[in-house]
C-alpha cells in the first residue's frame, strides 16, 4: 500500500486562497478526523471548518472536495482543501499534517509520477504539465497543452502498435515453424519501411520543440556604433544596454528575454566588430563570433556610411541572417552592395533610422516572422525534449539494422529494441504485450 502524502498546491506567499493535496489510502480519513464531519459526496465542493484534532481549536474555514479512486489525478484517493492563503493559516496547515502519523510531505512531482504509474497519463503528458505550468508566451503554452492533453504520446504509441504488430507476427514464424506460417511483405517489413519514413521525417524538425521551449536565440551583430545597443533597447522598450558614440562600449554580451508575437525569444547585443580592436575589447569580438555561430538567427547591422570590417562581417550573412542598414537619416546607404549576397543565401534586408524610429515597424515584423518560420509547431506535435530525439534517433538505427540482418532472430531483436526505445519516451515498456498479440493474432495451441 502507497504512502499518503500532502503538499502546498498552489503558488506560496500571501493570496486569497491557498489550495492543499492530500493523495493516498488515509486521504479520506485525514479529512474526516480535521472536519469531524462525514466524507461529502464525490467531486462537490463543500463548505468546510478544518479543526486541530489535538487542541480542538478551529485553524480555518473553507472549501473541500472529494475525489475517491480511480476518478482522480493521480489514480488514488484525493483530497483537496482551498483555504485562506495567509502565512499563518498556511504554517499552520503545512504543521497539523505534518503531525499526522499517516502522512508525510510529498517529493517534487510525487503526485505527476503517481498519475503515471497509476495509467492517468504517460510520461510526454507528464512532461506536457510541467512545460504548460512553465509557460511564459502563447506558443510555449499551445505546445504544452497538446502534449499534456497527449498528442504527443498518441503519436509515438501509435507507431509502437505497429512495432508490436511487425514484432508478433515474426516471433510467431520464429517460434511455431510447424504452424505453416509466413513472413510477408505487406505484415512486417513495409509498415517497418513506413515507420521509418514517419520517424525520420519526425526527427527533421530542425529543433522546433526545443527551440519553442527554451526559447530562440537571436544575436545583434555587426561594426561599432551602428546601433546595436540602441534596437535592443527599443525591442524591449528599456536601458538594457549602454549607449554611446564611443567605439567599443559594449565588451561582453548582454542577453535580455523578450515575448515577440506570442514566441520565447533570447536577444544578444554583441561587441562591436572591428579591426583596431585590443585587450578586453578584442576577447569581446571574438565572443560576438562565437554566439553568431550559436544562434538560431543573426541580426546583420551596419550604418549607411559603414565600411570598415565589412568583409569580416559579410561571411556571417547566411539564411539565418536578418540584414539590418541603420542610420538612413544620414543619408543614402554608402555600404558595399550586399543586395546579391543576401538574395544568394536567402537573407533579407531592411533600412531604419533608430534615431528617427523609422523602418522599426517593418523590422519588427520581419523578425517576428522569421522566428514563426522556425519554431512555428501550429502543424503538428513536435519534438520537446532532448531524451524523446535521443530515443527516437535509437529506434530509427535500430529498425535501420533489422532491415538489413539476414538472420530472423537478430532481426526480430532490433524490433524489440526499437520498440523498447519508443517505449521509453512514453513510459509504456511491457514485453508481455508481445506474447498478447501473438495469441491473439495467430491462435496457437489448438
Amino acid at each position: 500500500m502507497s504512502e499518503t502524502i500532502f503538499a502546498l498546491a498552489s503558488a506560496p506567499g500571501r493570496a486569497g486562497v491557498a489550495v492543499y493535496r492530500i493523495s493516498g489510502p488515509k486521504a479520506e480519513h485525514t479529512l474526516q478526523v480535521l472536519s469531524r464531519s462525514p466524507t461529502p459526496a464525490p467531486r462537490s465542493a463543500v463548505r468546510t471548518t478544518i479543526y486541530d484534532p489535538e487542541k480542538g481549536d478551529q485553524i480555518d474555514d473553507g472549501i473541500a472536495v472529494w475525489f475517491p479512486a480511480p476518478k482522480s489525478f493521480t489514480g488514488e484517493d484525493v483530497v483537496e482543501l482551498h483555504l485562506h492563503g495567509g502565512a499563518a493559516i498556511r504554517k499552520r496547515i503545512l504543521e497539523l499534517f505534518s503531525s499526522q502519523p499517516s502522512l508525510r510531505l510529498s517529493e517534487p512531482g510525487e503526485f505527476t509520477r503517481r498519475a503515471v504509474l497509476a495509467g492517468k497519463m504517460d510520461l510526454t503528458a507528464a512532461e506536457g504539465m510541467i512545460d504548460l505550468i512553465d509557460a511564459e508566451t502563447e506558443a510555449q503554452r499551445r505546445q504544452a497543452l497538446r502534449q499534456s492533453q497527449g498528442a504527443l504520446g498518441k503519436i509515438y504509441d501509435g507507431w509502437r502498435k505497429i512495432l508490436l504488430s511487425s514484432l508478433a507476427h515474426l516471433e510467431a514464424f520464429i517460434d511455431f515453424p510447424d504452424e505453416d506460417l509466413s513472413i510477408e511483405e505487406e505484415t512486417i517489413w513495409a509498415p517497418i519501411t513506413k515507420l521509418v519514413e514517419d520517424i525520420s521525417e519526425h526527427l527533421n524538425d530542425d529543433g522546433r520543440g526545443e527551440r519553442l521551449r527554451e526559447g530562440l536565440r537571436i544575436s545583434i551583430l555587426g561594426p561599432p556604433n551602428a546601433g546595436k545597443s540602441s534596437l535592443l533597447n527599443w525591442l524591449v522598450k528599456r536601458d538594457a544596454a549602454i549607449v554611446s558614440e564611443r567605439a567599443g562600449t559594449t565588451r561582453d554580451i548582454i542577453e535580455v528575454h523578450l515575448d515577440l508575437a506570442g514566441y520565447p525569444v533570447v536577444f544578444s547585443d554583441t561587441a562591436g566588430i572591428r579591426t583596431a580592436a585590443s585587450g578586453i575589447e578584442s576577447v569581446g569580438i571574438a565572443k560576438s563570433f562565437d554566439r553568431a555561430r550559436t544562434s538560431d538567427l543573426k541580426i546583420i547591422m551596419v550604418a549607411t556610411d559603414e565600411t570598415e570590417m565589412f568583409s569580416a562581417i559579410e561571411q556571417l550573412i547566411d539564411k539565418d541572417t536578418i540584414f539590418v542598414i541603420n542610420k538612413t537619416d544620414l543619408g543614402t546607404a554608402n555600404v558595399i552592395d550586399i543586395r546579391e549576397k543576401c538574395s544568394s543565401t536567402g537573407a533579407v534586408i531592411f533600412q531604419t533610422s533608430i534615431a528617427e524610429r523609422a523602418g522599426l515597424k517593418e523590422l519588427l515584423e520581419g523578425i517576428a516572422a522569421a522566428v514563426d518560420k522556425r519554431i512555428n509547431t501550429r502543424n503538428s506535435p513536435a519534438i520537446s525534449r532532448v531524451r524523446h530525439r535521443e530515443a527516437l534517433s535509437e529506434c530509427i538505427e535500430a529498425l535501420n539494422r533489422s532491415r538489413n540482418e539476414t538472420l530472423l532472430e537478430l532481426r526480430a531483436e532490433d524490433l524489440r529494441v526499437a520498440m523498447c526505445a519508443l517505449g521509453r519516451i512514453t513510459g509504456a515498456v511491457d514485453i508481455e504485450e508481445i506474447l498478447d498479440a501473438v495469441f491473439h493474432d495467430f491462435c496457437i495451441g489448438k
